[in-house]
């Protein structure tokens, strides 16, 4: 080994022992993990997060409620403090004023009658869910798989529409790792599957394949080189996005990413997973164009979720806004029924 090579392990292994191993949410970081590049992103993006910090509680003063306005836009496009991201959540998305119109709703759910088949299902995934999170592990302290039981029972009751479906154990998952609290993670699922992403996890899907639709429409508009590879690969959207979507880019991009991803979710709506994918598709346009088959492509989009572009999170955030230009929820509205008319022709 030469010295370069030896230096850069050295550094590597110090940083390992100042950062750990496991992460603020409890995830293990993987063997190959550059733990010298993350802590020289990380010393940055602290002083972004002090920053922050102090403006968020100049901000709330204190408070337990906000209202929208264009200043809160901007400072949730910005990044929410960790101690502040379940009000935010709760708050913006609608969830907090539906956890108090329904007092005890939550606890009703938990004692009524449910059905067996939809607890085996949630039952199959549990022990499925983050296996290199140590918060999901029964020999933890502080392990959260009787919560994430009773928020995917609780919902599948709910809404039974949809029930269980592959995927929300992971997005109750996350919800539970930052609220700690399972009645406003039950709340804030109802935000999101119920309002936010509507369809999405209904037994047709037919909201997921909609918005499938919808961002190779938005990437002929505004990334067409790309899109003309698709085409002449015959590369269905949904083989190369469709994990981004249905876990809201859990496991695809790195945890902070997509807290902060969420941060604006919960208070923009569907947009912003438009946004997310457009940027990584836009940024990485000339990586996808050189692609010539289909194992390439799937390849390549795999590899646009990695690297310093999606670590450095306040730097991917600002690019989500600006890299690929407007987009209105009137244009994602008028595309969703162009998509939903050819769906319903072509079934007809």
């Amino acid at each position: 080994m030469d010295t370069k090579s030896y230096r850069a392990r050295v550094d590597n292994n110090q940083a390992k022992e100042r950062i750990g191993s496991v992460d603020p949410y409890g995830f293990e970081r993987s063997k190959d993990f550059d733990y010298s590049s993350y802590e020289e992103i990380m010393s940055l993006y602290l002083t972004v997060l002090t920053r922050r910090s102090i403006k968020w509680s100049k901000l709330l003063k204190g408070k337990n409620r906000v209202q929208k306005n264009v200043k809160l836009k901007r400072y949730v496009r910005k990044g929410v403090p960790n101690e502040h991201r379940t009000l935010i959540w709760m708050t913006a998305s609608g969830a907090q004023d539906r956890l108090e119109k329904n007092p005890g709703f939550y606890q009703s759910l938990l004692s009524a009658q449910q059905d067996p088949k939809l607890l085996d299902a949630i039952r199959t995934d549990l022990n499925r869910t983050f296996p290199d999170n140590i918060l999901f592990r029964k020999t933890s302290d502080q392990c959260l798989l009787k919560s994430l039981y009773n928020v995917l029972r609780a919902y599948g009751h709910h809404n039974m529409t949809v029930g269980y479906c592959q995927g929300m154990n992971f997005i109750a998952g996350y919800l539970l790792i930052i609220t700690k609290d399972e009645e406003k993670s039950f709340w804030l699922m109802d935000a999101l599957i119920g309002r936010i992403l509507p369809d999405y996890y209904s037994p047709a899907m037919l909201g997921l394949k909609t918005d499938q639709e919808v961002l190779g429409e938005l990437v002929r508009l505004k990334a067409p080189g790309v899109w003309k590879t698709m085409m002449d690969n015959n590369v269905m959207w949904t083989l190369v996005v469709s994990r981004w979507f249905i876990c809201l880019f859990i496991d695809i991009l790195p945890v902070e990413t997509v807290l902060r991803i969420w941060d604006c979710l919960f208070y923009e709506g569907s947009k912003i997973i438009f946004r997310v994918a457009l940027t990584l598709i836009h940024h990485h346009q000339a990586e996808i164009q050189k692609a010539q088959s289909l194992p390439d492509i799937c390849e390549v989009f795999k590899l646009i979720t990695r690297g310093p572009f999606v670590h450095e999170c306040h730097i991917f955030m600002q690019k989500i806004f600006t890299e690929t230009g407007s987009l209105s929820m009137a244009t994602l509205t008028k595309l969703r029924s162009k998509c939903r008319a050819q769906f319903a022709e072509e079934e007809s």
